[in-house]
């Protein structure tokens, strides 16, 4: 059985998911607004939510159907065949979305979907089930999708805790991935906050699985195969590397918590964290890499201008000490990216994140 398969990133990053995607052998990918679809059956599921790293959920899409009313859209969704997905000894929930539809409530649209679905298979509904169904009707179209993931991906199953302001890890890959890293080189993080840049490109050198430390909601649905699963789990995939990932912060505590972290994560014995202010950092030893930085952003124009000397030390030390380096810094405002006075390319399509609209600025090697 094959059928589409969404895969959600953050507006602004499609290209660079369906670029990883692609490199990971998923056939008939397509980039569409906020991610990517590709087909598949559902051991392409389990493998989209295992692999990609760049992606905050995969939803199953069960069905399409063109509908009007409110009586139409729950005829016909009990027309599907929920015994072959949904399993009867979890409960679900339904979550719909409607845009430019005659069908515009969406409360009185998931009502009907989640009626329909109880009537065929006699199982209850509950507000913090696992299962979520999800509908969306958009120009009188209904797509009707199981979320296959449950908690987003970016929670990889690593961290304990956060420091403020964190980066999420699948928003950190495509990062990585958007500044030419490829896992064969350092990368330093001189704000690392909990970590996630450092972890993320560790794990990417040993090309360990995003998703090894975690449960995903596909394991509760009907269609979920424990052998094949087991099987997928033990495909060992890891590398050996000699690089090694940096990481510093003025914060003590946030030193701590990506120390904590990686070791989690299976990646401490690549990864360095120490405790430096921004005027102090230097080059690790060896060879040259990646600085990849997500500095404060300042909330408010007030707060933006508080941090024009944090971003003009960063470049200076930057320009002085690391010769041979890239860099990468994720900023919401180009004075601020500019007070670095680095020579950046330019910029990246806005990404939308937290009701920010941040970009990525990138540099050549630094002569």
């Amino acid at each position: 059985m094959s059928f589409e398969i969404f895969l959600a990133t953050a507006p602004g990053l499609e290209n660079a998911l369906y670029d990883e995607v692609r490199g990971k052998g998923f056939k008939h990918v397509k980039t569409i607004a906020g991610g990517v679809t590709i087909q598949g059956g559902w051991p392409e599921v389990w493998r989209a939510n295992l692999w990609v790293r760049g992606a905050s959920r995969v939803l199953a899409r069960i069905a399409s159907f063109k509908t009007q009313h409110l009586q139409h859209l729950e005829a016909h969704t009990k027309t599907i065949p929920w015994n072959n997905v949904l399993n009867t000894n979890h409960s679900f929930r339904v979550e719909v979305s409607c845009s430019k539809s005659r069908i515009y409530h969406s409360g009185a649209a998931a009502e009907r979907i989640e009626r329909a679905i109880k009537d065929v298979l006699k199982i209850p509904s509950a507000g913090d089930a696992d299962i979520l169904i999800m509908g969306r009707i958009d120009h009188d179209i209904c797509t009707l999708s199981v979320d296959t993931s449950g908690a987003l991906l970016h929670k990889r199953g690593y961290k304990s805790a956060v420091n403020k302001a964190p980066m999420r890890e699948n928003m950190a890959s495509l990062f990585l991935q958007q500044c030419g890293y490829r896992g064969t080189e350092p990368v330093y993080d001189p704000m690392c906050g909990s970590g996630t840049f450092v972890i993320e490109a560790a794990e990417i050198a040993m090309r360990l699985n995003p998703g090894r430390l975690r449960h995903f909601a596909f394991e509760k649905l009907a269609t979920f195969d424990p052998v094949a699963w087991k099987k997928m789990l033990t495909v060992q995939r890891e590398a050996e590397t000699g690089i090694r990932f940096y990481g510093s912060d003025r914060d003590n505590g946030a030193v701590k918590i990506s120390i904590e972290n990686a070791t989690r994560a299976g990646v401490g014995h690549l990864t360095e964290f120490k405790q430096q202010t921004i005027s102090g950092i230097t080059p690790p030893d060896g060879p040259p890499g990646l600085v990849i930085i997500n500095p404060p952003y300042g909330g408010r124009i007030g707060n933006k201008h508080k941090l024009m000397p944090l971003y003009g030390t960063l470049g200076t030390v930057l320009r002085r000490h690391f010769s041979g380096w890239r860099v990468g810094i994720i900023t919401t405002d180009q004075p601020l990216a500019h007070a670095t006075a680095l020579p950046f390319l330019p910029a990246d399509p806005p990404v939308q994140h937290g009701g920010l609209r941040i970009l990525l600025y990138k540099t050549d090697i630094l002569q």
